[in-house]
């Protein structure tokens, strides 16, 4: 018996299993693209009218009726029914209801297949510009904290090993600068959406005289898509999208472990605030990062969620094809994974204390100036690879007796080597060592002076761009 509540059931005699109904449908995951789904649609009647393939009393009546469906599901008063199997039936269905004859024409000329990627991309879009977003509020807050906290000294690592002396502000740069190349990544991922697919119908077009530049206008879509059929089956623009949430992932991974380490009593260069710390249900004296660990933790899960994408699309065919409803379940989750974990991360960082008085202590442990002091050697003729040993024994020596390179007197320097003169202490000092760093993008003062400015430059930048895009 043939369901006439399907849009294709003129052509079956039997309907799907409540099981299959409820196994194939999508809705409870496309339906938060409710709003693009309105505002397609409204662009989509208005050109069918000025086209005069449907009446304006028709498309009026539609758009009415639109507006009103858009009232009920943001006040929560829609009812969604898995029978629609989809936000864009759903829709439809009770759009119908409400205007009658004047809903079935809406249809005319497009498929669900390009209505479907229509949304998709206005919800790729929209999604990438909130992540830009806050991509730079994370920013802003790695700015504040770097300029804040200019001049600190920190122990720099290799091999999580102590390896030289570093500005506490140039470490945390490192981390705002891979936040920056996040940024272009996502406006990357905005532009490779901003095709507009309407008008590809199922996929090879339509026969009605429709003006896709139109829709393309009323959209903002910068260009209109030149292929129906790949128009209908592209989805690389959400691969754009969950290939640049995955690396933020891993970039937020990173900075988490920073946290992590330096929070914990061996480390303590940082000190977590409470907000986003907990306890333990056992251990009375815990405070424990939970939110930097969990944030950690999320991140296999967007890997997972590219993954997913990629291997669903490997072997598809054109045009459209069903496994294609899976598009969207795994880029809903790493945008929002991503988003919670860039709002989480801000809040770590802005209210996070640095201990910089152990930071420092840090920085003077660990033989880090034995490179500048290889280097004074070089300045007084010696070759590198003699220098580099001769500072190396130095440091076997000081290693075994329980002492630095800061521990030396002048003397000690000349019974060393003769090579070594009186300024040779000069060469170990701490703030000296990062001091010397001058090169461009180096941790000397001036040069993390000139990284901060490029900085916030390169915010403005960005932040201006979000701006026009919502004019």
């Amino acid at each position: 018996m043939t369901d006439a509540k399907k849009p294709w059931g003129g052509r079956f005699e039997k309907s799907p299993s409540a099981f299959l109904e409820e196994y194939g449908a999508s809705l409870m995951v496309d339906r938060r693209m409710w709003a693009q789904d309105i505002k397609g649609s409204v662009a989509h009647a208005r050109m069918l009218a000025k086209q005069g393939i449907i009446a304006q009393a028709d498309a009026d009546e539609i758009e009415s009726g639109l507006a009103e469906v858009y009232t009920s599901i943001r006040d929560g008063e829609f009812e969604f029914r898995i029978a629609d199997e989809d936000i864009h039936m759903a829709i439809e269905r009770t759009l119908t209801e409400k205007i009658g004859t004047a809903g079935g024409r809406l249809h005319t000329a497009r498929s669900r297949n390009d209505q479907v990627a229509l949304d998709t991309r206005m919800y790729s879009k929209d999604a990438s510009l909130e992540l830009i977003g806050f991509i730079n509020a994370l920013r802003a807050s790695l700015l504040h904290v770097a300029q804040e906290h200019h001049g600190v000294v920190m122990p720099g690592y290799t091999h999580l090993q102590k390896a030289q002396p570093v500005l506490f502000s140039h470490h945390l740069l490192a981390y705002y600068w891979m936040l920056t190349r996040d940024v272009t990544r996502m406006r990357h991922a905005y532009e490779a959406a901003d095709v507009l697919p309407l008008g590809s119908a199922a996929l090879a077009g339509t026969t009605f005289d429709i003006d896709r530049q139109f829709v393309a206008d009323a959209l903002g879509f910068s260009v209109v898509s030149p292929n129906s059929m790949d128009s209908v089956s592209d989805r690389d623009f959400l691969l754009d999208l969950a290939y640049a949430c995955t690396v933020g992932m891993v970039h937020l991974s990173r900075l988490c472990e920073e946290l992590i380490l330096w929070s914990s009593e061996e480390f303590g260069f940082i000190t977590m605030d409470d907000s986003y710390s907990t306890g333990s249900s056992i251990m009375p004296q815990k405070k424990n990062p939970d939110f930097a660990e969990l944030t950690r933790g999320k991140t296999g899960r967007v890997v997972g969620d590219l993954t997913g994408l990629l291997v669903m699309l490997k072997g598809l065919p054109l045009a459209y094809n069903k496994d294609m409803q899976e598009d969207k379940e795994g880029v809903f989750d790493a945008i929002d994974t991503f988003s919670n974990g860039l709002r989480a991360m801000e809040g770590m960082i802005s209210t996070m204390h640095v201990n910089t008085e152990t930071m420092l202590a840090g920085a003077q442990g660990g033989f880090m100036a034995a490179t500048d002091l290889a280097d004074y050697l070089v300045g007084t003729g010696m070759p590198f690879r003699d220098a580099h040993e001769v500072v190396g024994r130095l440091v076997l020596k000081l290693e075994r007796e329980g002492r630095t390179l800061q521990d030396m007197s002048t003397q000690e320097f000349v019974d060393a080597d003769e090579a070594f003169g009186a300024d040779a202490i000069e060469a170990v000092d701490i703030y000296g060592v990062v001091a010397r760093r001058v090169s461009e993008g180096g941790t000397g003062n001036d040069a993390v002076l000139d990284q901060l400015v490029a900085a916030r430059d390169a915010l403005a930048v960005d932040v201006a761009w979000i701006e026009s895009q919502h004019s």
